[in-house]
């Protein structure tokens, strides 16, 4: 099938490479030509495990075809998807401009039959804001040719997205016609051999599904959090009462790690997003900005930590940082709570050491050249002469480390995990001092 895909970003690029992978004839267009050529020479513009090679097999065999030219993305597939971001608008709802004028770009040089997809997370409604539009373009053309609009949401993880294309739990598409229908099936059947993954609904369910999702997901991170500060303040331990809750089939195990809160380009924005539209529906959503404040909230508690034990003046001070990016196995740091943490050194006059595998040039290019903060070579030399460690990313780097060489190099045996990855216990009996998220043992912090 002639797919074309408009969008390069995490979305885009995963899915023109997977589908290229299958035998499907891909285009993906992106309005940024210097984006495409490095894509082309095999610069990828973000991490993602096993998507380099894909793009780069891809484009050898000729399944897949990179372009800045819209045009010819449009009039060579029948299958157009718009994978653009939608980044939050000052009001909180989703900014739909890249969105729209994919659309608009759609309309103006389609003249054959075309299948128009939202693979973007958009608001409900946007599928019928998008055919409206385009109706206007071709009536203003005087072309009279057919289309349909459908959502076909993704519910790829970042870092593990190539993975999540490759074998989805569901797909999800929202449509209109049993001709759409029965394309949908045959573009991903390779997807969908095992059983029938695939759930068809209309477009304004799909768009909310969505929405939904990642909402419920958010929640169970923001709850679980909540717990975890109670089990810090009572004298619990989280992790024994999250095996405990994860153990009830109808609760399970999945985002009810405690930690530094959620970031990332998604749960913070569509939380946000999808309280705008309730309120533009007169609906008094009461859970969505209770997670949304509670993960807020969750991002200060590791500087507050780090305060509580050092001092509020970071002055002479330098804190060692394991980990950037909002999760592991990305170098995105959207929202990520190690901008909060080194935000809140910077502002206290301390000094930053950190490490991570992936996400450093991301930091350096998102905070420029600043004497206050070094990048380290490994995640030893993140640490030698710190005043603390502060773990903000779980990545499985970090999980096992030699805690006597830790020690020899900090300047106190401190540690300040944000993802628990050691047992406290342990951490007693080695002579450092662990402080973790509900694992039992207090410091006095404010926020």
């Amino acid at each position: 099938m002639r797919i074309s895909i408009f969008g390069s970003g995490y979305v885009g690029l995963v899915q023109a490479a997977v589908f290229s992978e299958v035998g499907h004839q891909v285009t993906c267009m992106d309005i940024d030509a210097e984006r495409i050529t490095r894509i082309e020479r095999g610069e990828l513009p973000f991490f993602e495990p096993g998507l380099a090679d894909r793009v780069t097999t891809g484009l050898a065999q000729g399944t897949l075809r990179l372009t800045s030219n819209a045009q010819s993305a449009v009039e060579g597939s029948d299958y157009l998807f718009i994978c653009v971001g939608t980044p939050p608008a000052p009001d909180g709802g989703a900014d739909l401009q890249h969105v729209m004028s994919a659309a608009e770009t759609i309309g103006t040089h389609m003249d054959s039959r075309k299948v128009i997809i939202t693979k973007s997370t958009v608001p409900v409604g946007t599928a019928d804001q998008i055919s409206a539009r385009i109706a206007e373009i071709l009536a203003g053309r005087n072309v009279d040719v057919d289309y349909e609009v459908c959502s076909n949401p993704e519910f790829l993880k970042e870092g593990s997205a190539v993975a999540d294309a490759l074998r989805p739990d569901r797909i999800i598409v929202g449509v209109r016609s049993e001709t759409a229908q029965r394309e949908f099936r045959r573009m991903y059947e390779a997807f969908n051999r095992n059983h029938d993954k695939m759930m068809f609904m209309d477009p304004r369910s799909a768009e909310l599904t969505k929405y939904a999702a990642n909402a419920m997901l958010a929640t169970k991170i923001s709850f679980i959090n909540e717990i975890a500060n109670i089990a810090e303040a009572v004298g619990a331990d989280i992790e024994w009462v999250r095996k405990g809750i994860g153990s009830d089939p109808r609760i399970g195990y999945q985002f009810i790690y405690p930690g530094a809160g959620y970031g990332g380009s998604c749960f913070p924005k569509d939380v946000l997003a999808l309280d705008h539209l309730a309120g533009q529906h007169a609906i008094q959503a009461s859970i969505l900005p209770a997670v949304h404040s509670t993960n807020e909230a969750q991002k200060r508690r590791l500087p507050a930590l780090v305060t509580a034990r050092l001092g509020d003046d970071l002055t002479g001070r330098t804190v060692g940082i394991w980990g950037l990016s909002f999760k592991p196995n990305t170098d995105d740091m959207r929202e990520a709570p190690s901008r909060v943490l080194i935000e809140a050194i910077w502002a206290a006059g301390g000094h930053i050491k950190a490490f991570d595998p992936k996400a450093m040039p991301a930091c350096q290019k998102l905070y420029g050249e600043r004497q206050d903060i070094e990048f380290a070579n490994s995640k030893e030399e993140a640490i030698q002469n710190a005043d603390c460690l502060v773990i903000c990313t779980e990545w499985k780097v970090f999980w096992s480390p030699n805690f006597e060489d830790i020690k020899r190099r900090l300047s106190a045996p401190i540690i300040i995990d944000g993802r628990n990855l050691f047992n406290p216990a342990y951490m007693d009996e080695l002579g450092i001092e662990y402080y973790g998220i509900g694992r039992g043992k207090t410091l006095t912090v404010g926020g």
